[in-house]
């Protein structure tokens, strides 16, 4: 049987549908006094990750606090979950090395990447269209990527009601 922590772990498999179903990964940064920063991002999945996973990218201010924060301590944890009642509690915390992106049509093309996927209306527009309408939000914006250290995962669905 094994341990209930092995029970309940997502697989490869299952961590990628996870990701790609889900909307807003919470994003906790270290800030100046040593306290953890949280703020919510959207994200898109991109196929560089170890191992075959994917790896999670977003976009924000440049001059926002998690960025500031990023510059100073690269290290970040991001976590996903879902779920109404503990039984069906899930989700996924991931320890990640975050690279910044400064250059300009890196930061559009991922600005365009996530258009597509959180306003559909705005993904069947032209992607030279869509790109033009992003140009000035990208010009202010950073690419994160967050590279994988570690993950947990947890899908209390697995235990078939029983704790």
């Amino acid at each position: 049987m094994g341990s209930r922590r092995a029970q309940i772990r997502f697989t490869d498999e299952e961590a990628a549908a996870f990701l790609a179903a889900e909307r807003t990964v919470t994003c906790a940064t270290i800030g100046r006094d040593g306290r953890p920063h949280l703020m919510p991002l959207w994200y898109v999945v991109r196929p560089s990750g170890p191992g075959g996973r994917g790896e999670l990218w977003a976009w924000t201010f440049a001059r926002s606090q998690k960025v500031r924060n990023l510059e100073r301590d690269p290290r970040a944890t991001l976590q996903v979950e879902a779920g109404e009642t503990y039984d069906q509690l899930r989700g996924i915390m991931l320890q990640c090395d975050a690279v910044l992106h400064r250059d300009a049509d890196d930061v559009l093309a991922l600005g365009v990447e996530i258009a597509s996927r959180y306003a559909p209306e705005e993904a069947s527009i032209d992607p030279d269209a869509l790109a033009e309408l992003l140009r000035a939000q990208a010009a202010k914006r950073i690419a994160i990527q967050f590279a994988e250290v570690r993950r947990s995962s947890w899908d209390h669905r697995k235990l078939g009601g029983s704790y």
